[in-house]
Parts: C-alpha cells; structure tokens; sequence
C-alpha cells in the first residue's frame, strides 16, 4: 500500500486530500522493527509519532518488580507515541514490537508544524485522546468491581472487534498472538486465573486457545457471559 493510502485510513488524518496527503507523506521516514525490539521505553525523550504499516506494537506499562500492563495492541493504520509531542513530556509507557514491524515516523517539529497548517488534524487528535481516556476509566472501573472472568470476557469481546478475522462456522479468529501471560497483562491478572477461565471457556465450547492463537467459537453465548 502506498504511504498516502495508508495515511488516509488513519483516523487522525480523516479529511485531509490527496495533495495534504502527499505533502504529509514527504514528511515521513520509514524504519523497520524485529520481533521483541523495543521502539521506546518509558522516560525517553518524545521525539516522533509512529504509525504502523505492517506488523504489531504493544504498549506497556511496567513496574520496578518486573510486572507489566498492557495499554493496548496496535496494528497497521494505528499510531501512537502522540501525548508526549504534544506536551513535551518523556514517554509515559514502554513501545514493543510484537512481530517484525515496519513503522512510519514523523519527527515532533513536523508534526507540529503540520497540525498548525491542518486544525482538522488536531481536532481529529482530541477526539482520539478523548476516545483513549474512556476507555483507561473503563479499565480502571473493570479492575475495580468486576471478576477475573468478566474482564478476560470483555477483552476478548474487544479483541474481537478490533483484531478478528471470521472463521469457519460463525467463529471469530484473533489474529494477535497471545500468551495467557500477555491476556493476563492486559487485564491486570495472573497467568493462574487466565488458564483456569479459558479452561471453563474451553469446556463451555465458547473459546479455543491453541498456540497462541485464541479462537472466538460462539461471539454472542460469550457476549452472555457478561451478564
């Protein structure tokens, strides 16, 4: 895909034409990513806003013990990296790539610079930070008053529609490879917990998890689980 076409199917960059585009994609440059490697870690220096092309990037928050928290995963025509050019700040999280990755990035001057020429891009930016702090108060509402299986529910339901591909009779393919230990990062739980609720899951015929690949077989008996 070229680097306009996937810049069009960003959200933040929603309205902008063909020639905005253009000049928006002369602005970036291009660096590829291993599995595993780390794009920035907390405290750096905010220097750039990266969009993905290709591959899968994870957000982390860690903790001095070795424990972690995972933000959010993020796949081609996602960005991030976006709070800390707009206050200065260091980053606030850790950035990994899950698989080989290939990224666009677009340094702090120009991005500010281009949203100042652009005020649709920035009011598309508060509307995506606006979306982002929603979804941080429902984690933390979540990890409060729900169970470990209500909240892995919800995660999966989430992945679903954010990573699922359909499979063969009605079933839901989360296209992310994950380990109980990255669902347990996600939601704030033990790996212990995670396997005994995917295990009942297994066993009510609503989830497969083989390889780190989780299978969504029955979406909407899942989606009863909730209630």
């Amino acid at each position: 895909m070229a680097t306009q076409g996937l810049l069009a199917q960003v959200p933040l960059f929603s309205g902008l034409n063909r020639g905005e585009l253009d000049d928006l994609a002369a602005l970036m440059r291009r660096h590829r990513y291993a599995a595993g490697e780390t794009i920035f870690h907390e405290g750096d220096a905010g220097t750039a806003l990266y969009i993905i092309e290709k591959g899968e990037v994870k957000i982390i928050l860690g903790s001095a013990e070795g424990k972690e928290v995972v933000l959010s995963l993020l796949g081609p025509g996602d960005f991030f990296g976006d709070l800390a050019l707009l206050d200065g700040e260091p980053r606030s999280a850790d950035a990994m790539a899950m698989e080989a990755a290939e990224l666009l990035i677009l340094q702090r001057h120009d991005f500010l610079r281009f949203i100042a020429e652009q005020p649709q891009v920035a009011i598309n930016l508060m509307a995506v930070l606006s979306r982002r702090l929603r979804r941080v108060d429902q984690l933390v509402l979540d990890a409060a008053f729900l169970d470990v299986g209500t909240r892995l529910v919800r995660t999966l339901l989430d992945l679903a529609h954010t990573r699922g591909q359909a499979g063969s009779k009605g079933s839901v393919v989360i296209t992310s490879r994950l380990t109980q230990s990255d669902l347990a990062n996600m939601i704030g739980a033990t790996r212990e917990s995670i396997n005994k609720c995917l295990r009942r899951y297994a066993e009510m015929g609503l989830v497969r998890h083989a390889r780190g690949r989780l299978t969504l077989l029955d979406v909407e008996r899942l989606r009863k689980e909730l209630n």
